[in-house]
């Protein structure tokens, strides 16, 4: 794709993000320029300023999001008079997960049946009266995942969420979570875990607990969508 074409890729891929998950929304429109074939393999993507203008975010943003994609091995960084950002050539392997790569109908239910039951839950836990130990059980959980290492990342962020749904007080909406939980993981497992989309993950999940604890409802349901926004992003850009 030369500089500066417009048609479908402007109207469908170079367009702005939305704001609430810039990096995630970022790194999931690069992808679909790869997946799309708008950008073959071994060509070369718009410099980073044309991009930041794009998708209306920083440049800081583009940069994180192409490391991000380079550290996966879908793009490679060649410096020089004709240097830039191109994709690789060959492509990563699609999926390194045992199982066949789910469709993108498989992936929509997961992600739909979590975006009911997560957020539903989000605002439930809001609008209870806590008890001291639902209290210190939710700061807990949110300080053990904020502090977890990469490699017990996933397991901690599971059980802060089906924390949330315990705190409801209804047992079998946990059981629900739960047996979501593991589809989601299941297709989690199939992308690359990104240390910006941690960081984005564990500011997110604060503003869910805080809004909790002091009862706001619509803003931890808010929150939690748009939480849940940012890992679909990714998952839809890795695997759809």
């Amino acid at each position: 794709m030369a500089e500066g074409d417009g048609g479908l890729a402007d109207e469908v891929i170079f367009r702005p993000v939305r704001s609430g998950n810039a990096f995630e929304d970022t790194v999931s429109r690069l992808l679909q320029t790869i997946r799309l074939g708008i950008v073959e393999p071994g060509g070369a993507l718009p410099p980073e300023r044309d991009l930041a203008t794009r998708f209306s975010v920083s440049r800081d943003t583009v940069r994180e999001a192409i490391r991000s994609l380079s550290d996966a091995g879908y793009l490679v960084a060649r410096r020089g008079r004709y240097g830039g950002t191109f994709v690789s050539d060959p492509l990563p392997a699609p999926g390194a997960l045992e199982a066949p790569q789910p469709t993108a109908v498989e992936i929509e239910d997961v992600l739909g049946l979590r975006e009911i039951l997560e957020v539903g839950a989000a605002r439930a836990a809001a609008r209870r009266d806590l008890t001291a130990s639902d209290r210190e059980l939710l700061w807990s959980r949110l300080r053990e995942t904020a502090a977890a290492s990469v490699e017990d990342y996933r397991r901690l962020d599971s059980r802060l969420h089906l924390t949330i749904g315990e705190v409801v007080g209804v047992p079998s909406l946990v059981s629900l979570l739960a047996d979501n939980r593991s589809h989601v993981n299941a297709l989690l497992d199939g992308i690359p875990l990104l240390a910006r989309n941690i960081e984005h993950s564990n500011q997110q999940h604060e503003d869910i607990v805080v809004a909790i604890l002091t009862g706001n409802a619509d803003r931890a349901a808010d929150a939690m969508s748009e939480h849940l926004a940012g890992s679909a992003a990714l998952l839809r850009g890795f695997l759809g």
